[in-house]
């Protein structure tokens, strides 16, 4: 494979739990693509989504990822972004999915459901959080631990799609060998 596709997504939530796993939606799409020879990020992309089912974002959702209510009011629709997001990774042929852990995975599975779209991705996902504790010989933990583990500082703001994909980018050397 030529590239890694890393996503990292954002979904509307609320500390109360009112908002359940299965009533989440995908409110930002961050994502950068990384040379699989050089390990360095070469394109990136960031897009809002508005939310259906719970449009009106949790107090507790805007101040854990810093998403404003009129990000998403002025947001386009699931549909329209995801065409908008494969437009852009699809000018990178043989990629490999990959996201710190398994629910970006499944909250596409479930926001294409929602919407009636098509997944589009193959099967294949890299569970990165697993590949690095592997590598790394440490139990699985959150990305900000695990910058910690080789020495790298959190840039930007953690929960929020665009920088913890950036992170995520950041760790490749540490994952691939």
């Amino acid at each position: 494979m030529k590239y890694y596709l890393i996503i990292d997504l954002e979904a509307t939530c609320c500390k109360e739990r009112t908002i359940t796993r299965d009533k989440m939606e995908i409110i930002e799409i961050g994502a950068v693509m990384i040379d699989a020879v050089t390990l360095k990020i070469v394109d990136e992309y960031e897009i809002f989504i508005k939310p259906i089912l719970n449009p009106t974002l949790t107090t507790f959702c805007k101040t854990l990822t810093t998403i404003t209510q009129d990000d998403v009011d002025e947001a386009i629709g699931y549909k329209e972004a995801l065409a908008d997001f494969k437009k852009w990774f699809s000018q990178y042929d043989d990629f490999l999915f990959c996201s710190w852990g398994d629910y970006d995975k499944s909250q596409f599975l479930q926001d294409c459901k929602l919407h009636g779209v098509e997944y589009p991705f193959s099967d294949e996902h890299l569970n990165i959080k697993k590949e690095f504790a592997k590598v790394q010989g440490v139990k699985p933990c959150g990305l900000d631990t695990a910058l910690a583990h080789v020495n790298l500082e959190l840039v930007g703001t953690h929960h929020r799609g665009i920088d913890d994909a950036r992170n995520m980018g950041r760790l490749m050397p540490f994952i691939v060998k």
